[in-house]
């Protein structure tokens, strides 16, 4: 028999060779043709009595990401349509669909035939649930194979027999651990904790997995055999006395209650482990349906799954515009965010010259690289000649003449008109049409820096965030004449460094810095209120923000924030900017000197290390302190969460960002906007924009007009509407939600 998307190998052993190879994709993914072919693999290889054991194992250098993306949408459409017909018979069919993978891997493992995973490469969510119902793994010792049930990152849980498997064959911390978290493993890290039973070099995979048949593997699990103990005893042990006490609380402190899937992994493994497997098996499909129901779930899934990938893969690339192919790239300005533009080139591959005004400045950039290349090597994630290799790629030198054959200019010096003026004239000296410039401004209009020249067609914004190797996203700034090919090209730009583009219109601060100012002037209000600062960083930690607003502006830099509130009040009027906020932060600055952490003390003290940066203790006696009993936590919460998603609401109404997946992908990527709302818009979505209006007025009534819903909110309260309904990103009159 074929298979469309396997090929299917018994060799005179009887071993047969499963190969998974999905054609035309670069990643084999779950659709429901691959778990069919699945199920008629198992029952042809059963069926074959020539059959001894099956090996599975990928064509492509991944094992198997999980899930398709289609799949996923056509989940949550299958949802919302039966929910409008019959909410009780939806939930019995997702319960159904939900169970599909879970029993069909209970199929394989339970076939009477040994099979074994043949792990080559990233292995994720399904397809690991997948190989830990095979009966032997065997995983390549590469260090391109990642192991992980990642699935509580997009708000679901390893529903596939993932909470039941794992918490069987790991002792039962390490289990929790993995699944609460998402972490990635190593094959050697799995194998330690009992999730994979060899690890080998790649060329003796497949040898070593037919090994295992050779030498009498039995096609049975651990579980289904008498007398079977889980690994440290099971719930009623001393050792589990201590620990599932423990737990909800720890994840509680970690979580803030934010996540509901990560608390039903608690559920699914405690209860799992009182029950024989296929009842354990059962109670997992019954959460895995319920946390499926949840808009954090939606929610997350949506934006972190779904609109993640459409938007990496292109969503708002112009049609029609061959793929640019990128030989060079020049990057203008060896400072450090220059340096570390010209470092994510090169680490992708592409040749770049940086560039700065002599060459002890440009080498010293290069030097910044240096630094990275030297630290990923001392912990393993770079080979000393992979290092070698990137930076082989990084040309500095102080002479604009090498730019003249670059595909791509990106300008990163220093914040200031006039310095970018030269620049960009020095860089049009040397560079044909057909090269597009980039500023990697951070608050200035691309339309003004545009006015310096001579091709504003090809002039576009390329905003990244720091640290540039870390941070996953880029914003793309269209000034008012900026062309669909130059933005097809930075867009081309932004994929092959691997980062996730949005793009935005031309507005001061874009859309990421509007909504991260929003969020650290809710907190200088709050000071001046007088609630205390640990009260505001907790409360925000609570609300789900990875960091409280106060320490987000010491990264940033105090000082930065003054002089970008002078500038404000110099370009739009003194009402641009609270009197009371010019007043901290010129306290701040020209008083005690307090720039951020850049200069070890802003609204933190940073000591020396190993020691823990703490709240600066002067900062309660700036203004009159309230008492904690007087201050509502809830309020404080709801404050910091509004006011950024109040004004994201502001940029889509301005016609700012006009898609509200980018919206919400870039409040995630960009400053860590609670991820189980799904981001600032579906934040808005998911409690109803009618809800969100009336909490809106409440605060403005409370805390001031800045808090006051926009005529669009209102509009949209009005005709019940959601952000993803009205500006439907799909062109289509639909709502998922």
């Amino acid at each position: 028999m074929t298979y469309t998307n396997f090929t299917v190998e018994t060799d005179a052993d009887g071993i047969t060779l499963v190969t998974w190879d999905m054609p035309e994709k670069s990643m084999n993914v779950f659709t429901q043709e691959v778990m069919d072919e699945i199920e008629q693999i198992v029952d042809a290889t059963v069926a074959d009595s020539a059959v001894k054991g099956v090996v599975f194992t990928s064509g492509k250098s991944s094992f198997s990401g999980g899930a398709d993306l289609t799949m996923i949408k056509s989940m949550f459409s299958m949802l919302a349509e039966e929910k409008a017909r019959d909410p009780q018979a939806a939930a019995q069919k997702l319960f159904d669909a939900a169970g599909r993978m879970s029993w069909l891997w209970r199929k394989v493992e339970t076939c009477g035939k040994p099979w074994v995973s043949a792990i080559n490469g990233t292995c994720m969510g399904g397809a690991f649930e997948l190989a830990l119902s095979c009966h032997g793994r065997v995983a390549a010792s590469s260090k391109s194979v990642k192991l992980a049930l990642p699935e509580v990152k997009v708000g679901i849980f390893p529903g596939a027999g993932g909470t039941q498997r794992v918490s069987r064959l790991a002792n039962t911390q390490d289990a929790l651990q993995m699944m609460t978290t998402g972490q990635t493993l190593t094959p050697q890290r799995a194998k330690a904790i009992g999730l994979v039973h060899q690890v080998v070099e790649p060329g003796e995979l497949i040898t070593a997995a037919k090994q295992m048949i050779k030498d009498g593997l039995k096609p049975v699990a651990p579980w289904d055999e008498k007398g079977f103990k889980v690994p440290g005893g099971g719930i009623w042990t001393p050792a589990s006395a201590q620990l599932w006490p423990a737990a909800p609380a720890i994840l509680r402190r970690e979580t803030a209650g934010n996540y509901p899937a990560a608390l039903a992994i608690l559920k699914c493994v405690y209860e799992g482990l009182q029950l024989p497997f296929d009842l354990g098996l059962k109670v997992e499909q019954r959460y895995f349906t319920e946390i499926l129901q949840t808009t954090e779930a939606f929610s997350m899934i949506r934006s972190l799954f779904v609109s993640m990938q459409e938007l990496g893969k292109g969503a708002r690339r112009p049609a029609g515009i061959p793929k640019t192919e990128f030989k060079k790239i020049g990057v203008v300005g060896a400072g450090f965010m220059g340096a570390s533009i010209a470092y994510v080139t090169a680490a992708a591959g592409i040749p770049v010259t940086l560039i700065d005004r002599d060459q002890e400045a440009a080498n010293k950039g290069k030097a910044v690289s240096e630094k990275l290349v030297a630290d990923s090597i001392g912990k393993g994630r770079m080979t000393k000649e992979e290092g070698v290799k990137l930076l082989s790629l990084i040309t500095p030198t102080p002479d604009y003449a090498a730019l003249s054959d670059a595909s791509l200019v990106v300008e990163a010096v220093f914040e200031d008109r006039a310095v970018k003026k030269a620049v960009i004239e020095q860089v049009e000296a040397v560079i044909p049409e057909t090269t597009v410039f980039a500023s990697n401004t951070s608050t200035l209009p691309i339309t003004g820096l545009a006015e310096n020249s001579k091709r504003p067609d090809q002039f576009i914004g390329v905003h990244f965030f720091s640290p540039v190797e870390k941070m996953m996203l880029t914003e793309v700034i269209l000034g008012e004449q900026s062309g669909d090919r130059a933005l097809a090209v930075a867009l081309d730009y932004v994929a092959a460094i691997k980062k996730t583009p949005i793009v935005v219109n031309d507005t001061r601060g874009f859309y990421v810095n509007r909504c991260v100012f929003r969020y650290i002037n809710e907190a200088y209000d709050m000071l001046i209120e007088g609630v205390p600062a640990a009260m505001i960083e907790n409360a925000a930690k609570m609300a789900g923000m990875p960091v409280g607003p106060l320490s987000l502006n010491d990264e940033v830099a105090v000082d930065l924030s003054q002089k970008i509130m002078k500038a404000s009040i110099a370009d739009l009027g003194p009402n641009a900017v609270k009197p009371e906020h010019m007043a901290l932060i010129d306290q701040m600055v020209d008083v005690f000197d307090r720039r951020g952490r850049k200069n070890g003390k802003g609204f933190y003290e940073y000591p020396a290390k190993p020691a823990k940066k703490y709240l600066w203790p002067e900062l309660k006696t700036l203004y009159p302190q309230k008492k904690a009993e007087e201050v509502d936590v809830n309020v404080l919460k709801q404050r910091l969460l509004v006011t950024i998603a109040l004004e994201a609401a502001r940029t889509m109404e301005e016609g700012i960002v006009t898609d509200p997946r980018e919206a919400d992908v870039g409040s995630i990527l960009g400053f860590g906007f609670a991820p189980y709302t799904g981001g600032t818009l579906s934040y808005i979505d998911g409690m109803g924009v009618k809800n969100f209006v009336a909490l809106c007025e409440k605060l403005a009534a409370s805390y001031g007009p800045h808090f006051k819903p926009t005529e669009l909110l209102k509009d949209m309260a009005a005709k019940g509407e959601t952000f993803y309904g009205r500006f439907d990103p799909y062109g289509k009159v639909r709502e998922a939600a």
